[in-house]
């Protein structure tokens, strides 16, 4: 795993949070504060550590900026190994007290791993403080002295899969591959994958092969739209898919996954998911981040130089954070929507114009973009 040394962008607050009465223990890093409070989401999951939650605000640091919102960098994790729902919410809500004297000002909490709207409204419960988390259920609302109602607008209206929907278009684009017909592959099809998936067949993209955290599914000549909605909406596994008319349609294994030959990879399920295992194994043209750190900088890098052009996590998967800020504004989910693709759709065009003109990898174009934002707040 690569190590987040402390640098000039940060991080500014690592707080560790212990409670043995409660069995929790947590992290909190505030990584950048120079554009706004730091935000990122809460991670609920056995194993996260605070090299993780570091390297995930730091990616915020870079995502908040190179988006265009005044929000800096920061992440939260708290060590779930599964289990009773009574008592994830009362690590949520004792975690939440404990950093309570470090939100608005220093942090906004949001949802992540094995967190969503559930958690930010117990979140919110346990603080007194509607705007210390954004992703927070539609029906959880407030009216100011203004008589404005504001509302949640939770990430399950798929606001992150909309916005790398709308980042594959254009970066499709700009390599000159017509979205209309494009063959995508998808890993991870949980709230980010199914939107992803959903968006982009409705743009005319042809998803071909899906994978989720049970098997993986080939369909050479794209999936039955009923039988997907049905997969969707019942959250079933991609392996219950059914043979259906159009044919071609197969089990594949996990391995055989990242060797489906497709214009566009879309990784959106969990870090470092492509690796030194499977690097050599895929045939895609433009790889879409979706999901956060799905490789090492160094995997990227071989990539690229080998042809294979990607649209850095922080660019691509930015409609979330977007969202939160839309909701912290208090807007409506017409105008979140609308201001998601606005600003992935300038970010991925800026940086996929510079890398092509420069023959730059993507990242490092990304990354300066973002410090020069930064920066030009700083002085």
């Amino acid at each position: 795993m690569e190590i987040i040394k402390d640098d000039e962008w940060g991080p500014e607050l690592i707080v560790k949070v212990h409670d043995a009465k409660i069995g929790l223990d947590g992290f909190l890093v505030v990584d950048n504060t120079i554009l706004g409070p730091g935000k990122g989401g809460i991670r609920m999951t056995h194993n996260v550590s605070e090299e993780e939650v570091r390297r995930l605000a730091r990616a915020m640091t870079w995502k908040n900026a190179i988006a265009g919102i005044p929000f800096g960098g920061g992440k939260s994790g708290i060590i779930w190994s599964g289990g009773d729902a009574k008592q994830k919410k009362i690590l949520m809500q004792g975690f939440a007290k404990a950093i309570k004297p470090l939100l608005i000002k220093k942090y906004i909490a949001g949802p992540d791993v094995n967190t969503g709207e559930l958690e930010m409204a117990q979140f919110v419960e346990a603080t007194g403080i509607f705007n210390s988390a954004t992703g927070k259920p539609a029906k959880l609302c407030v009216t100011n002295g203004k008589k404005q109602k504001k509302c949640g607008l939770p990430h399950e209206f798929g606001s992150t899969g909309f916005g790398v929907a709308c980042s594959t278009k254009v970066a499709s684009e700009v390599l000159g591959i017509d979205i209309k017909g494009a063959t995508v592959s998808i890993h991870g099809f949980g709230n980010v994958g199914t939107f992803a998936y959903t968006f982009l067949t409705e743009m005319g993209a042809k998803v071909i092969a899906i994978a989720d955290k049970d098997g993986a599914v080939l369909a050479e000549n794209g999936f039955e739209v009923n039988a997907m909605k049905d997969i969707i909406k019942n959250r079933k596994p991609i392996s219950d898919y059914p043979s259906n008319s159009l044919g071609q349609v197969k089990i594949i294994t996990a391995e055989e996954f990242w060797r489906v030959p497709v214009d566009i990879l879309i990784p959106a399920s969990v870090t470092d998911v492509i690796n030194d295992k499977n690097k050599n194994d895929i045939k895609a043209k433009l790889i879409v981040e979706a999901g956060n750190i799905p490789m090492r900088e160094n995997v990227e890098d071989e990539l690229f130089k080998k042809g294979i052009m990607f649209v850095p996590d922080f660019v691509a998967n930015a409609g979330g954070v977007i969202s939160s800020y839309a909701e912290y504004k208090g807007y409506n989910s017409k105008k979140m929507f609308k201001l998601v693709e606005e600003k992935i759709v300038k970010a991925t065009k800026d940086v996929m114009t510079e890398s092509l003109a420069t023959k730059t990898n993507p990242r490092i174009v990304a990354m300066d973009l973002a410090k020069k934002i930064i920066l030009a707040k700083k002085k």
